[in-house]
């Protein structure tokens, strides 16, 4: 029995420092980086209304990911390949599991959210200072006390949240260039597309995981365990809502820190996949004592960093690519994290129900097309070439599809005195004076408070004083307010609290929206296999986790940190209302001029994914300079080799291709 166990144990031994195994683990921490990420998106909204910031900020609280990345991206990818890979991916998964417990340190030690309400949660008949009342006295005047305006700011507790971000950037540092390098080397090269494509996968599937949290949370009210939810009079619905954001957060530590464990358990090195134990052992153990030779020699840490960063730098296929990839990650970020937002502001529906309808629908398609991508890459057996092709002419389709996205749009919201008139016409948007007309000008309300309330005529309000009521009943989110004098309808004149609905023509031009959003990132999602696989394969393997680096490090810092302060600086200007704190400082915009909102985040992506058409029209050119083996048949050597046909250049002395070898290299590794 012992001999029995004994046995079990060494085939396990052997059976786990395998690529597919590997392979497995490495897609669970995919999938739970991912989840942490969109679970990030997903909280944004929530996050800057607590905290009371303006889009640019929240922006940047998002970015500061990207700051952490940055930081150690490119010494991780550079030294990954002398040290330890997996052991510093399980550190990285560490890393950024502190991130994430960090990020919800600031509800634990501020003070309880308070929404911007003229009505108490105790409110009743007799306690009705909200409504309309004739000679009112300074009690409703906002509080001027520098302490009380020092609390309401929260003593910038979100600073929190920004260095949990920045350490949860350099937690994940280590996972692409260090695993996808990990999988290029040690995978056969006809399975790697296939392993990259369910990398990607695991990365849709994380991001549904995220989303759902996300929707779950965003449900729950922020302070559930303080707070007796009964007496609240806004619903996820509001835009002044915030939900839970925190304990979503706690379950992204959990994850990260369980997923580090088995990456402490692998091996510097795995065999080749494909190669057999048994019979190729001996040319095995010297392919190992070659290699273990070569790490000695690049020992000296900064030996061969500036020679590898020239030959990467004199690379044009790897600086066009960059510069394809610039722009386009530039748009998609910016479409991406701010979605939530244009939708809650676009076609009338709350920040959870936007959530989920990323979560329900996009990233299923995001899934299957990678899925799709892999599969045909592997299937057909596609050339270098021949990716290239398809993955500029599938992303080319995709474009031009989103313009469809422009005619799919809802007018603004009805809100008397900001986007239309008392009367219900169309008037200039946000003229200051106009938020009081002759029906409520007796009622001396605060003109900059947001508690909207929904009339009976089928017009919004910015407060039930200034829709002129004068009686409320009932408590909460049930309350009804009635005899408003500006309310002018077939009915009682009633309000009840929130915005009203936008109608069932919005709700079928969301349908339409959807739509072309899940088609878009379905074809995208397909085109990027074959793109990064090309990327991949001009790049050589002593470079890959450097060049895979230095790619990511450019699309964070221009991609993701400074496109979405100066994105959310643009959308902020299409701000029509914008809450208030206790003190009189501007808290989050509460309500955009749609049309400038919608020019600015549909806009100028476009242009910026237009502008990158350009370079990846250059590659396809260039491209015909080269020469692969599979263009003469040599169906065995990997798609990496390929070589120069006409003169090299100085620059690429050194760099004749990708991956040249000589006669006695390349037959060792055939």
């Amino acid at each position: 029995m012992g001999e029995t166990e004994k046995r079990a144990l060494i085939l396990g031994i052997r059976c786990l420092p395998k690529i597919k195994v590997f392979l497995l683990v490495l897609i669970c921490v995919y999938v739970s980086k991912s989840l942490t990420a969109s679970y990030m998106i997903s909280t944004l909204l929530q996050i800057e209304r607590q905290f009371g910031l303006p889009t640019y900020v929240s922006g940047l609280v998002s970015g500061s990911f990207s700051i952490g990345y940055l930081v150690v991206v490119i010494p991780v990818s550079y030294l990954g390949k002398k040290l330890h890979r997996p052991v510093m991916i399980g550190v990285g998964c560490l890393f950024m599991g502190l991130g994430c417990f960090i990020i919800s340190v600031p509800h634990f030690l501020m003070d309880r959210y308070k929404y911007e309400t003229m009505i108490s949660p105790t409110s009743n008949l007799s306690s009705n200072s909200f409504l309309c009342m004739e000679n009112r006295t300074q009690s409703l005047k906002p509080t001027q006390d520098p302490a009380e305006c020092v609390k309401e700011i929260k003593s910038l507790m979100w600073i929190y949240i920004l260095v949990g971000n920045i350490i949860r950037g350099i937690g994940e540092t280590p996972i692409m260039p260090l695993g996808i390098s990990y999988i290029e080397d040690f995978a056969k090269s006809e399975n790697s597309p296939l392993y990259i494509g369910i990398l990607k996968a695991g990365v849709a599937i994380g991001s549904f995981t995220g989303l759902t949290l996300g929707y779950l949370c965003a449900n729950v009210y922020i302070d559930i365990d303080f707070v007796n939810t009964d007496n609240l009079t806004i619903t996820p619905n509001d835009t002044h809502w915030v939900g839970a954001w925190w304990i979503g957060f706690l379950v992204c530590a959990e994850a990260n820190i369980i997923i580090s464990i088995p990456f402490f358990f692998f091996p510097k090195t795995l065999p080749k996949e494909g190669l057999q134990d048994n019979g190729d052992g001996t040319e095995n153990a010297k392919k190992e004592k070659h290699k273990e030779k070569t790490k000695e020699e690049n020992q000296k840490i900064c030996k061969d960093f500036l020679p590898l960063m020239k030959n990467l730098f004199c690379n044009p296929i790897y600086m066009l690519f960059l510069l394809v990839s610039v722009p386009q990650f530039n748009a998609l970020f910016s479409i991406f994290i701010f979605l939530p937002k244009y939708l809650e502001q676009q076609y009338g529906i709350s920040s959870a129900d936007s959530i989920f309808l990323l979560g329900l629908y996009m990233l299923p398609s995001v899934c299957l097309g990678y899925l799709i991508g892999g599969l045909i890459m592997k299937k057909f057996k596609i050339t270098v070439k021949k990716a290239a092709y398809i993955a500029f002419w599938l992303c080319l389709y995709e474009y031009l599809l989103s313009f469809v996205s422009y005619m799919i749009t809802c007018d603004n919201f009805s809100v008397a005195g900001l986007t239309v008139s008392y009367e219900g016409v169309q008037s200039p948007l946000h003229v200051e004076n106009e938020v009081l007309a002759d029906c409520n000008t007796r009622c001396s309300c605060l003109t900059n408070t947001w508690d909207p309330v929904c009339g009976d005529n089928g017009l919004a309000y910015m407060s039930a004083c200034l829709a002129g009521c004068e009686k409320s009943v009932g408590t909460g989110i049930k309350m009804v307010f009635q005899n408003c004098s500006c309310i002018q309808s077939s009915g009682n004149s009633s309000a009840v609290l929130g915005l009203c609905n936008k109608g069932p023509s919005c709700d079928s031009m969301l349908k339409y929206f959807i739509f072309i959003l899940v088609a878009g990132s379905f074809i995208f999602s397909v085109a990027s296999i074959p793109g990064y696989m090309f990327f991949l394969r001009f790049i050589k393997s002593e470079e890959k986790s450097l060049g895979v680096g230095l790619h990511t490090f450019c699309t964070k810092i221009f991609a993701s940190t400074l496109a979405l302060f100066y994105f959310g600086a643009l959308i902020d200007r299409s701000c029509l209302h914008w809450g208030t704190l206790k003190c009189g400082e501007k808290a989050a915009c509460r309500m955009y001029d749609i049309n400038s909102f919608r020019r600015i985040y549909l806009g100028l992506p476009t242009a910026l994914r237009g502008l990158s058409f350009l370079p990846a029209f250059f590659i396809l050119r260039l491209m015909r300079k080269f020469q692969f083996p599979e263009d003469t048949d040599s169906s065995e050597t990997e798609l990496v080799e390929m070589k120069l046909i006409e003169k090299e250049e100085d620059c690429t002395d050194e760099h004749r291709s990708p991956n040249v070898e000589s006669a006695e290299e390349l037959k060792i590794k055939l």
